[in-house]
């Protein structure tokens, strides 16, 4: 009995050993990769609108106001729809006049400027000529969306593994080792941005300007946006 024991026992240092050895052997590498996939955009949504200027606060806020009115009327006979045409910014300051140490109200500035989605991105232009030409004087800028990313995400997230795995070879090989399998997956994220160049012209953007016009029409690009994933891995390597 006490051989079995013994016998037991020694296996079992001999089955601990070849454990400690493997555990040894094998090295973890833990890595993050990032993928990128480029897509069109295929709605922009343009921030424009009006500032007026009176001595009477109600007056320049109706000046606005009736504007604002004719703008969205404009854009509305030219298939915008009315509920893609929204209130982004409204604002009301008095100016002062400093001179001789004597502050003193000369008028209010105010402002309105509208959030328009525009659908199908070679309206942008036309969007822009119509409100100017209704009255707007202000354009603060264009951003580009995508209403579908969900394939460019999985393919983001494709190139994102394959650039992990990349990482850790180079890794392996520098330290004399080979990648035996992958331990740990987990996603750092998706998210899809422009990629800082959002171009239009205009022949005077600070005018009015008739649409029909064509040598005067602004002209919008829109540039590609990109779809971006982020994963962490951890691959095992003896």
């Amino acid at each position: 009995m006490k051989g079995t024991i013994m016998k037991l026992i020694a296996v079992l240092a001999v089955l601990m050993l070849l454990g400690c050895s493997a555990a040894l052997a094998e090295t973890k590498i833990a890595v993050t990769g990032t993928g990128e996939t480029r897509i069109a955009a295929d709605t922009a949504v343009i921030s424009l609108g009006v500032s007026a200027r009176d001595k009477d606060v109600l007056k320049a806020q109706q000046k606005v106001n009736e504007t604002i009115a004719a703008i969205r009327k404009a854009l509305i006979e030219k298939g915008i729809p009315e509920e893609n045409i929204n209130t982004d910014f409204i604002n009301i300051y008095a100016i002062y006049d400093y001179r001789e140490e004597t502050e003193m109200l000369t008028a209010y500035n105010a402002s309105s400027t509208l959030a328009i989605k525009v659908e199908d991105i070679e309206k942008a232009g036309m969007v822009i000529d119509e409100a100017f030409a209704a009255g707007a004087n202000t354009l603060n800028g264009i951003s580009f969306s995508a209403e579908n990313t969900e394939e460019a995400q999985a393919e983001s997230l494709k190139k994102a593994v394959e650039n992990a795995k990349a990482k850790a070879e180079v890794l392996a090989e520098a330290a004399g080792m080979k990648i035996t399998g992958m331990e740990i997956i987990s996603e750092g994220g998706t998210f899809s941005y422009g990629n800082d160049v959002s171009n239009f012209s205009a022949k005077a953007m600070g005018m009015r300007q008739s649409a029909t016009m064509d040598s005067g029409s602004t002209v919008v690009q829109a540039a590609k946006l990109v779809v971006n994933a982020t994963v962490s891995v951890t691959f095992t390597a003896e």
